[in-house]
């Protein structure tokens, strides 16, 4: 990549994909799996990352594999050992029930003296569908939809997923208790904990029935009473930290928002960039974000050297409170509300993408703003804030030509923005 030969918009979109390919399984699961000495092996794979892991561990440990790999349609890739099964995401179906229940069937068949690979990425939680007895698939999807659309974030909604499955928040390992497990994941979360990552089908959970019913009424989520007087009963209790179930398990991340950052900045140095990060645990809703970025990049480039261009990068999760009813998704969101802000200052541009690929309900993995957005938005007779207040921030960038698109990247280490600064441009 040669920055003095490249547009603004394609070093943005390059810098994407180097993160993205920093946290490729093939890339960072390999080094983990060093440490397992069984010669037969039960893998457990579910998420976005599922099959391309189950696929690498097959490879790497050249032993005994056997299990299930559950990922979202699209995101197959062929195994020599482990089924590869896909499902919807991230509003669950059937085939994902069928494959849970699968999964859990194996597990209970185990033994003491089995091993037990569990490769878990972002999606997992959607595509790992065993509803609670209390509830039919039908109310499940309902309930997702309604976290989906509240502005919950991902924390809050895998606690009332965990407690209304019969599989997740460390149910798992349940049935595969007295077998050994060792987990391995890739971080969609903000703080890398395993127990909210996939929501934890293999951890202990220390959240409770009670904050379950805290966030659904917080976020008026419709859930049916049978389920509601299962949860104040404390009935639909995930198994604690503590519990003997999980003495024979461990659990790391082995990707994460932090690793993609580093590899971003070292990529940006090469071609001669500096960088500055806002660490990888940056939340809240997206349109105020955006505000936040903007005015601080504002009052950077006013104080800054201008011998030389600045990236500002961040990680983290932001979410939407949907009241509109256009396409889009927290990145292109993000993206419109920022340029919005930003009304056209030169020198400033940049790239808001999520690193599974997808952005929301759209196709794309995000969008890429210019100083021109706002001008050409203006040609076409676009009105960003009309845009913004409806939700269709994809329509937006889709008519300005301005959507990323890579397809299912096979990794998600959360949304990834990087904000550009180019002071000669701006003089």
């Amino acid at each position: 990549m040669t920055y003095a030969k490249t547009s603004p918009k394609d070093i943005l979109i390059d810098l994407f994909k180097t993160a993205v390919r920093s946290a490729s399984p093939e890339n960072c699961l390999p080094e983990h799996l060093a440490s397992i000495i069984d010669d037969k092996i039960c893998v457990v794979a579910v998420g976005k990352s599922a099959a391309l892991m189950a696929r690498t561990a097959e490879q790497f440990l050249q032993r005994d594999t056997y299990g299930l790999a559950l990922t979202p349609y699209n995101h197959a890739v062929d195994c020599q050992t482990i089924e590869v099964v896909e499902a919807a995401h991230p509003v669950p179906d059937n085939a994902g029930v069928i494959a849970a229940q699968k999964i859990l069937n194996t597990a209970e068949a185990l033994s003491s003296s089995d091993f037990v690979l569990c490769l878990i990425s972002g999606g997992a939680s959607s595509l790992l569908t065993l509803p609670a007895n209390c509830l039919t698939l039908e109310q499940k999807r309902t309930i997702t939809q309604e976290l989906l659309k509240s502005g919950a974030n991902i924390e809050e909604m895998n606690c009332v997923r965990k407690h209304l499955s019969l599989i997740k928040g460390g149910r798992l390992m349940s049935a595969i208790h007295p077998a050994k497990a060792l987990t391995l994941c890739v971080s969609d979360v903000v703080g890398n904990d395993p127990a909210i990552i996939g929501s934890g089908p293999t951890v202990a959970d220390s959240s409770t029935c009670e904050k379950a019913l805290e966030i659904i009424r917080k976020y008026s989520i419709s859930c049916p009473e049978t389920a509601i007087k299962e949860l104040k009963s404390g009935e639909l209790e995930t198994p604690k930290p503590g519990d003997t179930l999980f003495q024979n398990s461990r659990a790391k991340v082995i990707a994460s928002a932090d690793i993609a950052i580093e590899a971003c900045e070292r990529e940006a140095h090469l071609i001669g960039i500096s960088t500055s990060s806002l660490g990888s645990r940056v939340e809240g809703d997206s349109n105020a974000v955006a505000t936040d970025h903007a005015q601080m990049v504002l009052q950077f480039s006013r104080r800054a050297n201008l011998n030389g261009s600045h990236l500002i990068l961040s990680g983290g999760e932001t979410t939407v409170s949907v009241s509109g009813k256009g396409k889009g998704g927290p990145n292109t969101q993000y993206a419109l509300a920022l340029a919005i802000e930003l009304n056209g200052t030169k020198g400033i541009y940049a790239i808001a993408c999520d690193t599974d690929g997808r952005d929301g309900a759209g196709d794309n993995a995000g969008a890429v703003i210019t100083p021109t957005t706002l001008e050409r938005a203006k040609q076409k007779n676009l009105d960003p804030q009309e845009y913004l207040e409806n939700n269709d921030s994809y329509s937006f960038f889709e008519s300005l030509g301005d959507l990323v698109e890579t397809g299912p990247t096979l990794t998600n280490v959360n949304d990834y923005r990087a904000i550009l600064y180019l002071p000669e441009e701006a003089i």
